[in-house]
């Protein structure tokens, strides 16, 4: 039977969750109700009570009552949420999870749906999805709907909202138990029998990726992309660190620029780090580096103004990265590579890093590149990474084949002497 776990606070959004409950029975699920509130007494009978919830993270519910800490209560809470959430995920009792609320019952319940593995469906009805949900989201795939108005009580706007939530997780919950059951494992990533890749990719990286993912596949592997989006870039290394890839083809590292030059979707300071700490095999290259990604025109920093600048869609304004940042992103990525405990190539397109960048495009700075190259080259001299030149451009779809190629015969190397 499917089953989908409701989890929040039911002494300030009890009505709300009973209401959600028998909505769900009546869509043909049954039902986990896992009590997060704290203070008031709930408002219905809960399958896991917030006294179950509190000795899930170690604790006893009178203490966090005696503390009279809400912000305390509430990470406390969320811890038990996140570990109560993972014991019925492995007892087969899980195959999607609801939860609606706030600020606070969105912090508790999205902290105990990032724990949940990839696949599972999570849905997140909150007032707090119209605005920037990184915090809540992480590098997870969990769904927010904005609830346009706060979740007090079922009225005429509420519960057409809060309806819809219900048949998106009944529908998406039968669907994951019947992969599950064809699977006759859990519905899990990399549950598959072809070797996991994952691939890093931007719209000005795409025809060289594209080629690479197509060598790959014809290799026999799977090629999860990810596009290099901030929230793209976490997640591969997230799932790196996690060891389910058997390689990682990184040619697009443009949050790295990102980070340097103070641009939006900078995947932070741990970019291109996890497959090299869990000694994955990689092959990585330069694409997009030439590139700067700030929000809308009007909203580009005063600093980048009097830059080259690019219009590149109505969201994303770019600017070229000059000689000497691309000279520090150079050293920047010969730190991180240098520092790598397995198998670590670098694939160098002397002929241009993105379309922009190409012979004859707007970005086309043939100094600024070989700044790059000069200081990655002097970087890992010295080191155990390997670079190849290409005399070609990241896009020639035989560049994104030769790495391609190469990560093959690595992960074959790496098979061969275990």
């Amino acid at each position: 039977m499917t089953n989908v776990v409701l989890v929040g606070t039911l002494d300030t959004k009890g009505v709300e969750y009973g209401w959600l409950r028998e909505r769900l029975l009546g869509a043909g699920v049954e039902v986990v109700l896992v009590d997060t509130g704290i203070m008031g007494e709930p408002r219905v009978t809960a399958d896991v009570p917030r006294e179950a919830v509190a000795r899930a993270a170690g604790t006893e519910l009178s203490e966090l009552r005696a503390a009279a800490d809400r912000g305390a209560a509430v990470t406390t809470m969320a811890q038990g949420a996140e570990a109560t959430l993972l014991r019925l995920h492995a007892e087969g009792r899980l195959h999607g999870v609801l939860a609606i609320g706030g600020s606070g019952g969105t912090s508790i319940a999205t902290r105990a749906m990032r724990a949940l593995p990839l696949g599972v469906p999570k849905l997140m009805v909150s007032s707090m999805a119209s605005g920037d949900v990184a915090p809540y989201v992480g590098s997870a795939d969990i769904t927010m709907m904005y609830s346009v108005v706060d979740i007090a009580g079922i009225n005429s706007v509420s519960a057409p909202i809060m309806a819809n939530a219900v048949e998106a997780v009944a529908g998406m919950a039968k669907g994951f138990e019947r992969l599950s059951l064809e699977l006759r494992r859990p519905a899990r990533l990399g549950a598959g029998s072809r070797p996991l890749i994952a691939a890093s990719m931007a719209g000005v990286t795409t025809p060289g990726v594209d080629a690479a993912r197509e060598r790959l596949t014809e290799l026999g592997y799977e090629v999860l992309v990810f596009h290099v989006s901030g929230s793209g870039g976490r997640t591969l290394e997230k799932l790196a660190g996690q060891g389910i890839f058997a390689g990682v083809l990184d040619l697009t590292l443009s949050e790295l620029a990102d980070d340097l030059c103070g641009g939006i979707l900078t995947a932070g300071p741990d970019r291109l780090s996890a497959a090299g700490r869990a000694g994955i095999p990689q092959v990585v290259s330069l694409g997009a580096l030439d590139i700067v990604k700030f929000g809308p025109l009007e909203t580009l920093p005063e600093r980048a103004r009097y830059r080259r600048v690019r219009i590149h869609n109505p969201s994303i304004t770019v600017i070229r990265t000059t000689e000497a940042e691309c000279a520090e992103l150079g050293r920047r990525v010969a730190a991180k590579l240098r520092a790598a405990t397995g198998p670590t190539e670098v694939c160098v397109p002397l002929r241009g890093l993105s379309t922009l960048g190409a012979p004859g495009g707007p970005y086309h700075d043939p100094d600024a590149d070989r700044a790059l190259f000069s200081a990655l080259r002097d970087g890992l001299r010295g080191s155990a990474a390997r670079l190849y030149d290409y005399d070609t451009h990241i896009n020639d779809p035989d560049f994104g084949r030769a790495a391609a190629d190469r990560l093959h015969a690595m992960i074959g190397a790496v098979s061969a002497a275990a």
